[in-house]
């Protein structure tokens, strides 16, 4: 019975998304007071919470449970957990501030192109490209947030490498959402 009823609450895709979203103020706080161990708890939580992006979609679709919660809040969950993390890095001074203002802004930006796309009931789903760019934004994130040189392992070089990649996503599937959605784009009333 119990075990039935953790799996009912684990599967529901909106409990996920908000999961995601009550992740961001650990990641935060853990950030907030870096060392070894906080930076390291913090990229197994980010990481933990990336994954349930791909897993609410997945569960939604599968066992017909789409909302308008879920279509709603999903993105928007994304977009607080990534861009709460580039900008926590970046206060840290562990990455440029002009690279975090470059993907927010692309962020946001699309996301007012989306409310646009949906006003005219057109499919708003993420691109091929949108979600490169998002792989390869959590893949940058982790390693950057454990920062430290592991095994031998400079994550810090590994996490810039994935957000160099990330940035060249963040702007090409921001130019590709406009410009393939630009007639809707009416400058005058």
């Amino acid at each position: 019975m119990a075990l039935q009823m953790l799996k009912d609450h684990f599967s529901n895709p909106n409990v996920l998304t908000i999961y995601r979203i009550f992740s961001i103020p650990l990641v935060v706080v853990l950030l907030i007071f870096p060392n070894r161990l906080t930076t390291f708890v913090a990229a197994v939580i980010f990481g933990a919470a990336s994954i349930t992006d791909a897993l609410d979609g997945y569960l939604a679709r599968r066992y017909h449970m789409v909302s308008s919660f879920g279509k709603v809040m999903d993105p928007v969950a994304d977009k607080l957990l990534v861009s709460s993390a580039f900008i926590m890095l970046s206060a840290l001074g562990w990455i440029p501030a002009w690279i975090v203002c470059v993907i927010i802004g692309r962020e946001l930006a699309v996301t007012g192109l989306r409310s646009i796309i949906a006003e005219n009931r057109l499919d708003v789903s993420a691109s091929n490209l949108g979600k490169y760019k998002t792989g390869f934004q959590i893949a940058a994130v982790i390693p950057l947030m454990i920062h430290y040189r592991y095994l031998g392992i400079d994550f810090h070089v590994v996490g810039m490498f994935f957000l160099w990649g990330a940035l060249l996503l963040t702007v090409w599937s921001g130019a590709d959402y406009f410009l393939r959605f630009r007639k809707l784009l009416k400058f005058t009333s």
